[in-house]
């Protein structure tokens, strides 16, 4: 029997993955979810599951937390009693997290065919766990589902063959656009009492917060930003106490909060005048809503964010002149996206597998 199974295991992947179950529930493709649970509290992972209509996972491993050793070893042990007992026919994997490359790794021992969705970016930055992660996943594919051309070339300079390349445009978009009409800035702002200007940010990357010195020079700046605007900051658990030891929860206003359901963070960042992230995914829905992205990083393995799109990258030291420039120019009202990033994405990709499976 044919079965297609998705793993999803972070809160990035869920977005991604939504698309992609409803084009194969359309064409009546047999599927399962299994959710790894690499983020498994509520406002990293249930919360999704309600606001994008996904359905509830056949299978939750419950990883849980550990160093990447621990999670990618432990979803490896969970999927492999998994697999060998539905045998899935065809296993799709999302995005650059532990258990996307877990999941590659033991369905291509076990002789499993594998799909990648967000396949061939690249940031060239090898001190990224996600960029190993994004390696490992290609080379070991069978169909690899790519948002841009640029993310279609570095496939192809790694060698990979051509047919198994499909340039299908962004599933994490599809979802933005699906529930753009839910998107209120002027409920989230009342919600959260912000009554002036305000920027978003978001921070967890380890070159942001892993080493004490970091730290301390990425709250400097924010606490720079945060004498010009309001500066209102989800922060993840990860390096939440290494920034708040260097002094974060010390600025007036600079209100940090707990991770914030997909709807409510969007709305969020569709009223702000410009977001801080080391995020991927930020990068690219602010891309969309014309949000303009200051990307604290010194690489983005998603540079058509910043050729078609709102995205910049910047220093720690810059980023305070940076913002005062946002906040005197204001948001642009037209702005470039990239293209097949149409809402359609994850249909073509559903097209794909079906046709593949036949």
């Amino acid at each position: 029997m044919t079965l297609v199974v998705h793993i999803t295991g972070a809160r990035p992947n869920f977005p991604k993955a939504a698309p992609v179950l409803r084009g194969l529930e359309r064409l009546a493709v047999p599927q399962q979810l299994v959710h790894t649970g690499q983020h498994y509290d509520d406002r990293l992972s249930d919360i999704f599951f309600r606001e994008l209509g996904l359905p509830q996972p056949n299978i939750n491993l419950g990883v849980g937390s550990g160093t990447h050793a621990q999670q990618t070893a432990a979803t490896m042990v969970g999927l492999e009693k998994l697999f060998d007992e539905i045998r899935p026919t065809l296993v799709v994997v999302y995005g650059d997290v532990n258990s996307t490359v877990a999941a590659a790794l033991v369905a291509s021992k076990m002789g499993i065919a594998l799909a990648h969705v967000e396949a061939g970016l690249r940031s060239f930055d090898m001190s990224m766990p996600e960029e190993i992660n994004r390696i490992v996943t290609d080379r070991l594919c069978d169909l690899l589902f790519a948002t841009s051309a640029d993310a279609v070339a570095h496939l192809g300079n790694e060698g990979v063959h051509p047919g198994r390349i499909h340039l299908v445009g962004n599933p994490m978009i599809d979802t933005l656009l699906r529930n753009l009409d839910r998107f209120d800035a002027d409920r989230a702002r009342a919600e959260h009492g912000i009554v002036e200007r305000y920027v978003v940010a978001t921070l967890h990357r380890p070159g942001n917060v892993d080493d004490p010195a970091d730290a301390a020079a990425l709250v400097k700046a924010m606490h720079a930003v945060a004498d010009q605007v309001e500066v209102i900051l989800p922060l993840h658990p990860r390096g939440r106490a290494r920034l708040t030891a260097a002094g974060l929860l010390t600025h007036p206003r600079l209100r940090v909060v707990e991770p914030l359901g997909y709807i409510e963070f969007l709305s969020l960042v569709r009223g702000a005048d410009a977001v801080i992230t080391d995020s991927g995914g930020v990068q690219e829905e602010t891309t969309v809503l014309g949000v303009p992205c200051l990307t604290l990083r010194p690489n983005t393995e998603r540079p058509v964010t910043i050729t078609h799109g709102t995205n910049r990258l910047v220093t720690r030291e810059q980023l305070p002149d940076v913002v005062a420039d946002c906040l005197r120019t204001g948001r642009s009202e037209t702005w470039p996206v990239p293209p097949l990033w149409d809402g359609h994405a994850g249909a073509r990709i559903a097209d794909i597998i079906a046709q593949s499976l036949s």
